[in-house]
């Protein structure tokens, strides 16, 4: 099944919006499940950061193995991912709060919104920075 997965994404994009999709469906899931669960006495923006926390932990290691494909450096990649995601969740709580307190969209729709952002962000992050690797760089996937 792994193999089968790995062949779908054989481009750079392609992959990014696979993972990107998995993630979103168990980050979406996490935000909205939360909200239901707790939103009412713990907030939207805790309920957020829940969710983050939820989502990142499968995030990492998917987009290292089949998105951007790299080895060695897992302690350096792993922090300047936290770094991205750190940018991106702040990003998410802006536009999460700006949509729903100045726009009046309602939370979960304001999340879907937000998250559209939160992608494009995350991909040239990751590419850029996370995982970048020089063309002699061990571990890199040229």
């Amino acid at each position: 099944m792994l193999q089968r997965f790995g062949r779908l994404l054989h481009t750079q994009q392609a992959a990014f919006l696979v993972v990107g999709a998995i993630n979103l469906a168990i980050g979406l899931t996490s935000f909205a499940l939360l909200y239901t669960l707790a939103g009412k006495v713990i907030g939207y923006l805790a309920t957020l950061v829940l969710a983050y926390a939820i989502a990142t932990v499968g995030a990492f290691t998917l987009h290292r193995r089949f998105v951007f494909r790299v080895q060695g450096q897992v302690i350096t990649d792993f922090w300047r991912f936290v770094v991205v995601n750190a940018a991106a969740f702040s990003l998410n709580a802006l536009m999460l709060a700006l949509f729903v307190e100045v726009a009046g969209i309602p939370v979960l729709p304001a999340q879907l919104l937000a998250i559209v952002f939160v992608v494009v962000f995350n991909y040239f992050g990751h590419s850029l920075f996370s995982f970048r690797r020089t063309p002699h760089q061990p571990g890199s996937s040229t």
